[in-house]
């Protein structure tokens, strides 16, 4: 019964996240994307960054890299839930142009292939990555792996199967851990849910103002520049609410919901945990929990910072990220 109770929670929470992303995409006009699309473009331009594709087992992965693969460890980043590899662009302004570095659009996300029938688990994911990791020949060298929130959540599982693969691994406010009071995240669903109409053809009637007020949660002081900046994020051109409801209840489900905790000894690597002080999506405890699992540990929290790190704080979490691959990997600064 508490089981089932569990099950339907999730679900209701995950159909809740996909309407917010569906309603404010929908309400994110027309030239709101086209100027979106305009501005990522020239952020790609000046970023020096080339969009690539990898086909491997079913999937064309999208990603873009800079730099080329030399003496020192290549970087690959992970995004978030909803969002997609142009999360990394403005991490990318204080990551030197030398290094070589790879975003990717996780499988369902960005414009990798979307597959209703695939199982969108954290494990699942993770062997996806390492798919993309052999495809284009990563494999051949341990590299810097960084991800944010369930990329850090992926990352970390992937570190643990893959250990010989990850040189040092970068955590940015990851999910996949067993709080003792649950989530904050969830507990505000919760509240969401009492007060939609949960009766309608459309499974639940979100209001934009309802799925701002979500994303606010998400940002230490948001603004209207940092908003429109996450609506443009999660704009996708593909139907998605269905999909984003499937990947919440696979991310969540038993076999993944807690996997990062349950994978964190087994992670080898040098690692360093980065979390927003005003954290509300993900309560920032969960470094100290990883910290006291993962052997070869370091925290940062970060004042001034809720969630989104690369949006409130992006200089300062690159440049955290940089020194720690520094410290790591002896790379040099360079301009």
């Amino acid at each position: 019964m508490e089981l089932t109770a569990i099950k339907i929670l999730f679900m209701v929470c995950g159909c809740i996240l996909a309407c917010i992303t569906s309603i404010l995409v929908a309400r994110y006009n027309l030239w709101h994307k086209i100027l979106f699309k305009i501005w990522t473009w020239i952020r790609r331009m000046k970023r020096r960054v080339k969009v690539k594709y990898a086909k491997n087992n079913g999937y064309s992965f999208c990603y873009f890299t800079r730099g080329k693969p030399g003496s020192q460890p290549s970087i690959l980043m992970l995004h978030g839930f909803s969002l997609s590899k142009d999360m990394w662009l403005d991490t990318l302004k204080y990551i030197p142009a030398d290094l070589h570095v790879v975003c990717l659009d996780l499988p369902g996300h960005g414009a990798t292939t979307r597959l209703m029938g695939d199982s969108y688990a954290a494990p699942d994911q993770a062997k996806r990555v390492h798919e993309f990791v052999k495809c284009i020949g990563m494999d051949k060298k341990p590299f810097h792996l960084v991800g944010f929130s369930m990329g850090g959540m992926i990352a970390g599982v992937y570190a643990a199967l893959h250990p010989s693969h990850v040189r040092c691994l970068s955590l940015l406010c990851p999910g996949g851990i067993r709080y003792p009071g649950g989530y904050e995240f969830i507990k505000h669903l919760r509240e969401l849910e009492k007060s939609i109409h949960m009766g309608s053809p459309r499974l639940i009637s979100l209001s934009e103002r309802q799925g701002e007020e979500l994303l606010k949660l998400g940002l230490y002081h948001p603004n209207i520049a940092q908003l429109q900046l996450l609506k443009g994020y999660l704009e996708d051109d593909r139907p998605q609410r269905m999909f984003f409801i499937k990947s919440f209840l696979d991310l969540s489900s038993e076999e993944s919901r807690y996997s990062l905790q349950e994978n964190a000894s087994k992670i080898r690597a040098p690692t360093e945990i980065l979390w927003g002080k005003y954290d509300k999506i993900l309560d920032p405890s969960g470094a100290d929990i990883l910290a006291k699992a993962i052997p070869h540990c370091e925290v940062f929290i970060l004042d001034r910072c809720g969630h989104f790190i690369t949006i409130d704080r992006p200089q300062k979490s690159a440049e955290l990220i940089l020194e720690f691959h520094i410290s790591v990997c002896g790379t040099k600064k360079t301009n």
